[in-house]
């Protein structure tokens, strides 16, 4: 981690901001009481504990991008799901179709009758022509890996330094930078088996690791974000995506692209503005407007090739999928999400909002001579206490400021205004207005004041 004034600035101050917390959110302290007694750590998912504040923001309703806590405070919301809220929380299209559905029934364990126009959508706004559905993006990340394993008949896995994936126990390991070893993540809890021996790592933006990495010949599949989003906003090198590619094509290894947070990007996310053409497209989170949910699509090689694999399999319990994917009510939240929130109209909205937010934050930080930078994807962007665009993991790990980001969590909290916990992103949706965007800059500037 980088020594810096500023993560000493930070440091001192978080205590007055932690108070600040405490005396203007008393029912949220009160119900995170009240919650250790039934959750482990006091939340339905441990996670939701991982923000800076001294207790949970517990959450009374969300509508638009305007979050309102137990407290009764309105925050303007450029978390929202950390991208499960993407098109703003509970689109008017949305509750409607969810509400309509719900009285017509809820699971079944067989197609909607939507279905076949819901494939169609998805052909239309993603651009490949075959589907299937699942409940979350890890769950989609887990089966088209099996897929890709029985369809290759090969067993390794290849991902990227710093990807995420969900809770993909594949995916959940590390880099050595040292020996460029594929590494048992410490941290993952209660591994019985060594991921590290089925799956490979290397460093993004790295042509030269990749190749000697798939030139092996038992990769089945590179499983990769189009940029690394979750480990901090690193954007792909200029061609990089080209040579990877054909990389990829020339070792007979497949390219599944997970899209479930660069979505943002544009309509039908970074693969289809850009031509990637991957074998496997995963989609979640966002893609049926926060209901849970997820898709994987694939070309038609592919199926044929999945069918084959499928029927030369003996019967039994083979299938690749759960019991609720699929289900109705997910089908008519994903229909109505489709129509009417994956528009061409939303994207040029988010898009030029989220452009004009990035030149107010830069601007800011040189006028204050800070050695930060934002990166953008799209309606996605980060504030990264770096001097310049990261350009794979290891350049995150070399210029973090851990108590800068937690300080400027909180204090963007204490004065309104949501980022995403994990790390300094904002996203912007279609609900976001200028105002919400003047709010979150006069917060900016009153924190680029108290770090002076």
């Amino acid at each position: 981690m980088s020594s810096h004034p500023f993560n000493e600035r930070a440091a001192t101050r978080q205590q007055a901001e932690r108070d600040r917390f405490i005396a203007t959110h008393p029912k949220s302290m009160a119900l995170a009481r009240a919650a250790q007694a039934h959750y482990l750590f006091g939340v339905p998912l441990h996670w939701m504990r991982d923000w800076p504040s001294p207790a949970t923001l517990f959450v009374r309703s969300a509508q638009g991008i305007t979050l309102t806590c137990a407290d009764g405070l309105a925050y303007a919301d450029f978390c929202l799901g950390d991208t499960g809220a993407m098109f703003g929380h509970s689109p008017p299209e949305l509750a409607t179709a969810i509400a309509e559905q719900a009285a017509l029934g809820l699971t079944c364990m067989l197609p909607s009758d939507r279905a076949a126009r819901v494939g169609e959508q998805l052909q239309n706004v993603f651009g490949l022509p075959v589907w299937q559905m699942a409940l979350t993006a890890s769950d989609a990340n887990r089966f088209v890996l099996r897929w890709a394993r029985a369809i290759t008949a090969r067993s390794r896995v290849l991902v990227f330094d710093g990807c995420y994936h969900g809770a993909v126990d594949d995916t959940l390991v590390d880099l050595d930078p040292a020996t460029g070893r594929t590494l048992p993540r410490p941290s993952v809890l209660g591994n019985v088996h060594n991921h590290a021996e089925f799956t490979r790592v290397v460093p993004f933006n790295d042509l030269a690791a990749l190749e000697e990495a798939l030139a092996q010949g038992d990769v089945a599949c590179l499983l990769a974000e189009p940029a690394l989003t979750n480990f901090g906003l690193v954007p792909p090198a200029a061609d990089f995506w080209d040579a990877a590619r054909a990389l990829c094509h020339r070792h007979g290894s497949l390219f599944v692209c997970d899209e479930t947070h660069t979505i943002s990007t544009a309509r039908g996310g970074y693969a289809h503005a850009h031509g990637l053409a991957p074998d496997f497209l995963v989609v979640g989170k966002a893609v049926a407007g926060g209901l849970p949910c997820a898709v994987y699509g694939f070309t038609h090689q592919m199926a044929l090739r999945m069918t084959a694999a499928k029927d030369a399999a003996p019967e039994g319990h083979s299938g690749i999928g759960t019991t609720l994917a699929g289900n109705a009510l997910t089908l008519a939240a994903l229909d109505a999400s489709l129509q009417h929130l994956h528009s061409a109209a939303n994207y040029a909205h988010v898009l030029a909002l989220a452009a004009s937010l990035e030149q107010a934050l830069r601007r800011r930080i040189d006028h204050a001579s800070m050695p930060w930078t934002i990166t953008r994807l799209g309606a996605r962007m980060e504030l990264q206490f770096m001097p310049h665009t990261p350009r794979n993991a290891q350049d995150v790990r070399a210029h973090a400021q851990s108590a800068l980001e937690v300080f400027t969590h909180l204090f963007m909290l204490n004065r309104g205004v949501l980022l995403t916990p994990f790390h300094c992103m904002l996203l912007v949706s279609p609900a976001t207005q200028q105002a919400d965007v003047d709010r979150l800059l006069r917060a900016f500037d009153e924190l680029l004041a108290a770090l002076a």
